[in-house]
Order: C-alpha cells, then structure tokens, then sequence
C-alpha cells in the first residue's frame, strides 16, 4: 500500500536518514548537536507562554508508523502527532517541529530542554512516570511478535522465550518491549537490540534473531505485502500498554492545559476519527488512566 507518497518500507529505508522536520521545513540534524545544551535555543521559562508566542512546539518523535511518520514533503504525522496537533490548537499553537531520535534519548532530550514534549507512543511505566509528567492516556496498544512465516519456534508469549534460552528476540534499544523483556528476566544474550522497525524484521530474516517484539500495529505496517514473515495474536503475558504525551516536571501549567484540552477533545468526534485513520479505537481508551498504565513495573 502506497502512504502518501511512499509506501511503508520505503518510509522506513528513507526515514532513517531523518532528523528534525519541521512542518513545511527543512530536514534537521538528528536528536543533538555537540554542544546543543537547550539554553542555546532560548528555552526555559514558561514553556506554553513561549509556546504560545511562537506559535510552535518542538516534538520529540520516533520513527514507528502508526504512532509516528513523517510523509514525503516533511509533514510530521502519526496517530500521536495529529492528536497533539488537534489538542494544541486548542490552546493557541499551530504548529509542531518534529525531532526523530531513539527512544532512550527522548526523556533525556526532553529534560534537556532539546523539545518541548514527547508524542512518540512512548508508553507509561513506573520508570517514566517517576521522570516527566504524563497527559492521559491517548492511545492504548497490544504487543506482538514478529516471526517467519509458520512461527518455528512457537514464540507466542514472553514465558516461552524464558522457557527456549535458544531463542533470541530483537527489540528496540531503550523501548517499552526491551523492559518488558528485562523484567520478566529474560537473559540479555537473548535480546538482540535494533535501532528501527525495519532493523528488526531484518535481524529475524537474517537468523540474528527468532522474532522482533513491537506493538502489533507497528508490525502490521511493516510486514504489509510480505509473505516470509506473520505477526502474532497480541501477547498475553505482556503489560497492559497505552502512551500519552510525556512534558517536563516542571511545566506543570502547560501539562493541566493540555489535560483539560485533550479530555475536551476526547467527547468530540475528531479524536475518535483521528484514531480510526491510524487503525486504533478510541473506545480502548476509555477509563484508562495515566495512574493505571504508571504502575506498569518498568
């Protein structure tokens, strides 16, 4: 299926060349500079003030459609970036910069002043959680594998990678299903770490590893017309998952605001709408609470 203008495989090959994008701007520099300390960029102070004023905030992003996707002429898109769009316009802001950078680095940028929020499907547990201010929940996701087609290995659950120390699952450096694999104690000669979706299919199709573990959208993407690999039923001994948009601790007015104009949006039809465009269901939401996904261990 072609995605405005590529098609998935080819967003992945192209995307990781990525950095910054901003709306109808130019592509940046990935993540960091030397020397980029976040005050350089005249941050601090009030964060939504200064928001306000500018008419932007700067977004920290991954690469992992349908959470997050940048299209052929830059646009940020995404089922996490058009919500945050929709809830700022609430607020007096149109536009969002995107920053691509892997998912170990995006709390850390954040607390450097580097972007303003995280709205990547970066998935609450306590380890988060203790770090940044988390909006309610915006999306709610399930967990699967990625295997050859026929699944040899019958990976199916967390407990049967534990159960065949042979097998080996790729996951994303610093991403949820890493920690969910750590906790539950798998060896870490078990877990091969990837830097991106097609990384990780590329790792099970070369024999580095027996499946990639992702949310099984994700990997619905990534495996569209490919018929050497199958996703699995959703994990059942995995945690339950869900994101929200992730400020700083100290931007404490900007994250009520933003509170207050998501659960608006949420009783209109253009969250729901929003959602179903990125294949998630806005009823999976509902009475799912930030304090619920923060007690995830991790």
């Amino acid at each position: 299926m072609v995605t405005r203008g590529w098609t998935r495989r080819q967003f992945f090959t192209r995307a990781a060349t990525a950095g910054a994008v901003a709306i109808g701007g130019p592509v940046l520099l990935s993540a960091c500079g030397d020397g980029d300390n976040g005050e350089s960029r005249g941050r601090g102070g009030n964060t939504l003030e200064r928001a306000r004023e500018q008419g932007l905030v700067r977004v920290g992003i991954a690469n992992e459609p349908p959470y997050t996707e940048v299209t052929a002429s830059g646009e940020v898109t995404g089922v996490e970036p058009d919500v945050l769009r929709a809830v700022l316009k609430k607020l007096g802001i149109d536009e969002i910069e995107g920053i691509v950078t892997p998912y170990d680095q995006m709390i850390p940028g954040l607390q450097a002043n580097r972007w303003d929020v995280v709205a990547a499907g970066l998935f609450m547990k306590q380890s988060r959680c203790a770090e940044v201010l988390y909006s309610e929940p915006t999306i709610v996701s399930t967990e699967s594998f990625a295997v050859l087609a026929g699944n040899p290995e019958e990976i199916t659950t967390v407990a049967s990678v534990k159960e065949n120390s042979g097998v080996k699952v790729a996951a994303l450096g610093g991403a949820f299903e890493e920690g969910v694999l750590q906790d539950a104690d798998v060896p870490e000669d078990q877990i091969v770490p990837v830097q991106d979706g097609r990384s990780g299919i590329e790792a099970v199709k070369a024999g580095r590893a027996d499946a990639f573990f992702l949310p099984t959208l994700s990997l619905n993407d990534l495996l569209e017309g490919d018929d050497e690999m199958e996703v699995t039923d959703p994990v059942e001994d995995a945690p339950v998952t869900g994101a929200g948009h992730a400020f700083r601790k100290n931007d404490t007015e900007f994250h009520e605001e933003y509170n207050a104009a998501l659960a608006e949006m949420k009783e209109s039809d253009e969250y729901a709408d929003i959602l179903a465009e990125w294949g998630f269901n806005a009823s999976d939401v509902e009475g799912v609470t930030t304090e619920e996904l923060c007690a995830t261990e991790g």
